[in-house]
C-alpha cells in the first residue's frame, strides 16, 4: 500500500498552485543567474590551443565555424580509457537535437576531449553521434581550463576543480564505490578516471579576438543532463541510490 499522501482533486488543485508559485520564483532566479553569467568579465585567450577533428587541425578560433559564440562541453575522454565516461555519454545524448538549433543560432558547439582522435570517432560512430568533437592531446586545453590535471597534482592532493580544492568525489582517497564503478565502465582505473573531469566552457569572438566567457563544472551541468530534468517531473523523482543508468546501447545487457 502506498505511503504517499492521497487526497481529493480539490486539495491536489490547492497544493499545486502554492507549489506553481515557487516554480515561477525558481523561473526568475534562473532567469536573473542567466543575465549574470552573461555579464561576467570577459578574458582575452592569446595562447594558441590546437585540435584535431574530422576535417584536420584546428585553432581554438576555428572551432566558431564562421560564428561568434562557441561552446565547449568538457567530455571526459581521457587518453588511457577505452570508452567515453557514462556520465558525459548520457548528457551528450541530447547534443545532436540541439546542436542545429544553436548553430542557426550563432553558436558553434563541441564535445572536446584529451583522447586520441582515432578513438573518439570510434565511439562516436558506436553512439551513433554526429556532432562535432574534437581531440586536444598534445594541448594544455584541459588542463588550462581545469578540466584535467597531473597525476603530480593528483598525489599531491593539490587538484582545484569546481572552484575549490579537493571538494568532489573523485578527490577522496580510497575512491568511492560509485567512481570506480564508472573507471571500470571506462577500461581504466579511478585514479587514472579522475584525472579528467567534465565542463562546460562559452567563447566569444569578437574584432579578430578570442574571449573566454563563462565555465561551470560538476552539478553546475545539471540543467544539460535531459534525463535527469524529465526524471525531476516524475513521480518518484530521480529515485536513485547509486548509479543505474548505462550507456544507452548497453541496456539490457548483462
Amino acid at each position: 500500500m502506498t505511503k504517499h499522501t492521497i487526497g481529493t482533486r480539490e486539495e491536489w488543485l490547492a497544493a499545486r498552485i502554492e507549489l506553481n508559485e515557487a516554480e515561477k520564483e525558481l523561473t526568475r532566479r534562473s532567469d536573473a543567474l542567466a543575465r549574470r553569467r552573461q555579464e561576467l568579465p570577459w578574458v582575452r585567450i592569446d595562447k594558441t590551443y590546437r585540435f584535431e577533428t574530422d576535417v584536420g587541425s584546428a585553432s581554438l578560433a576555428e572551432l566558431f565555424r564562421g560564428r561568434s559564440q562557441l561552446l565547449v562541453y568538457h567530455f571526459m575522454f581521457g587518453p588511457d580509457y577505452t570508452a567515453g565516461c557514462m556520465s558525459c555519454s548520457s548528457i551528450a545524448d541530447g547534443f545532436d537535437g540541439i546542436a542545429v538549433h544553436l548553430e542557426n543560432h550563432d553558436v558553434a558547439l563541441w564535445a572536446v576531449s584529451r583522447a586520441p582522435l582515432p578513438k573518439l570517432q570510434a565511439y562516436k560512430q558506436r553512439m551513433g553521434w554526429t556532432f562535432p568533437w574534437a581531440s586536444s592531446a598534445g594541448s594544455d586545453f584541459n588542463f588550462d581550463f581545469n578540466v584535467a590535471f597531473t597525476a603530480a597534482q593528483q598525489r599531491e592532493g593539490i587538484v582545484e576543480y569546481n572552484y575549490r580544492r579537493a571538494g568532489h568525489a573523485m578527490d577522496i582517497t580510497p575512491a568511492p564505490e560509485a567512481v570506480v564503478q564508472f573507471a571500470a565502465a571506462s577500461g581504466t582505473d579511478a585514479p587514472t578516471y579522475s584525472l579528467d573531469r567534465p565542463g562546460l566552457s562559452a567563447f566569444v569572438r569578437e574584432d579578430g579576438a578570442v574571449y573566454h566567457t563563462y565555465s561551470t563544472f560538476a552539478r553546475g551541468l545539471d540543467g544539460l543532463w535531459g534525463m535527469y530534468q524529465w526524471l525531476d517531473r516524475a513521480p518518484k523523482g530521480r529515485n536513485e541510490t547509486g548509479p543505474w543508468f548505462r550507456r544507452h546501447d548497453e541496456y539490457g545487457k548483462p
